[in-house]
């Protein structure tokens, strides 16, 4: 069997796993005011929508918000205390190459995150598909997410990442005879 129809044979297996998602898991802490207000001193936003909790209480979101960029923070557990592996995650996605390429990422805000808000985070896989590249033109491409929920269960952003898988210049040269 060629590289190609390899390939094809990995997609195919590949491709059933999208739509595959994990359970949310549950942010050790509910979002708070002092990290919203740490994290605008470190990146020097001064907005009183983040720091005055009057001024959020009597802005239309009723509440203090996190700052868009800060979501992920408010959405995971920190590095310490350490915390038991759940063991969940996104099973391997198969690939023909085993070199990774982390491409780009991308957020969408759908709903504001408000202090006391309590968030949970799922995984998700929402593609996967071939596309060449100039070292090698059976790259596999993944488009995997991280789901952000409020205490509610709602969708409030979605954090996408882009990334392929590519063969060795040798694997592939070996592929075409050279």
């Amino acid at each position: 069997m060629g590289a190609k129809e390899q390939a094809e044979e990995i997609l195919a297996t590949a491709r059933k796993l999208i739509g595959t998602e994990t359970e949310p898991v549950k942010a050790r802490y509910p979002v708070e005011y002092d990290p919203i207000r740490r994290y605008c001193h470190s990146t020097g936003d001064e907005n009183p929508l983040y720091l005055d909790p009057d001024y959020g209480k009597k802005s239309r979101f009723g509440g203090t918000p996190v700052p868009m960029c800060g979501v992920h923070l408010s959405g995971g557990n920190g590095i310490w205390p350490p915390k038991a592996e759940t063991g969940q995650g996104l099973p391997p996605v198969p690939t023909l190459g085993q070199s990774a390429i982390n491409l780009t990422t991308e957020w969408e805000f759908l709903k504001p995150v408000l202090v006391g808000d309590h968030l949970s985070t799922s995984q998700k896989i929402e593609d996967v598909y071939i596309k060449p590249i100039r070292l090698d033109p059976l790259a596999f491409w993944r488009v995997t997410a991280n789901v952000y929920r409020n205490s509610a269960g709602e969708v409030v952003a979605i954090h996408r990442n882009i990334g392929l898988a590519h063969r060795k210049p040798d694997e592939v040269a070996a592929d075409r005879g050279d």
